[in-house]
């Protein structure tokens, strides 16, 4: 038996491995540099990022979750991540190598907990996926105001894929799935109130410009660093309905 299906199962794994920061798989941004499988089930990975300077933390979160998500996969018998060309590389090898976690590689200099770093970005990424789901909705019907939007619940969003980036999103932050949830809400599930809702709006509007803005900026990073990335990179949506792989190939919430 060849090592297809594995490699195959190794990719779905990493389609699942998103960039804290940019809100976009690792596969999709050609962050996986090489992928091999031995036909005894041990998975080796390369991952390179667009500087040799990308914040330590943001390295670590995305290699550690590289490993976990292939130590996850019933057919792996072993699964070594490796970093290339980071400052830090050596040391982030090393620690991911022996299981040592981010404290136990970066001893003092962990100032930051590493699932408060997560959280605060999951919580952008869900920001940016409320506003367009909701900018969709008001494209879609314009007798829709946007204080209007105070009232819509998951189950007046349309069967598409920005509804389903924000559900995958609410449930990361630890937020109801159920169709009667209101979308506009805080990072607590809390709505706001209407008279706040145009501002609301606008701010994560800036959030989700920015989201966008920095995973292009990283993309162009990347292909001037890597010029054989350009092969590795997904094209992108259109700009304001950006999302991940696993969206965009049909997930069911």
């Amino acid at each position: 038996m060849g090592t297809e299906p594995l490699e195959q199962a190794a990719r779905a794994a990493l389609d699942e491995v998103f960039d804290p920061e940019l809100d976009e798989p690792i596969t999709d941004l050609g962050f996986v540099r090489s992928l091999e499988v031995s036909p005894s089930g041990v998975f080796t990975v390369h991952l390179r990022l667009p500087t040799s300077f990308c914040a330590p933390n943001f390295a670590y979160l995305m290699v550690a979750d590289a490993k976990d998500a292939l130590s996850g996969l019933p057919q792996a018998t072993g699964v070594v991540v490796i970093l290339d060309d980071h400052h830090d590389s050596d040391r982030i090898n090393r620690g991911l190598a022996a299981d040592a976690g981010y404290r136990g590689t970066f001893g003092d200099e962990a100032a930051q907990d590493l699932e408060e770093l997560r959280l605060t970005f999951r919580r952008k990424a869900h920001t940016a996926a409320m506003e367009r789901s909701l900018t969709a909705l008001l494209r879609s019907d314009p007798d829709l105001a946007e204080q209007d939007l105070h009232e819509i619940t998951l189950d007046d969003l349309p069967e598409a894929p920005a509804t389903r980036a924000l559900l995958r999103r609410r449930e990361a932050i630890g937020l109801s799935r159920a169709g009667g949830a209101r979308v506009l809400v805080d990072d607590h599930g809390s709505p706001y109130p209407r008279d706040e809702v145009p501002l609301r709006l606008r701010f994560a509007r800036s959030v989700r410009i920015s989201i966008e803005g920095n995973a292009h900026f990283c993309r162009d990073l990347l292909r001037t660093r890597y010029p054989d990335s350009v092969h590795d990179q997904a094209p992108r949506a259109r700009a304001g309905a950006r999302v991940g792989a696993r969206d965009v190939q049909g997930e069911t919430p």
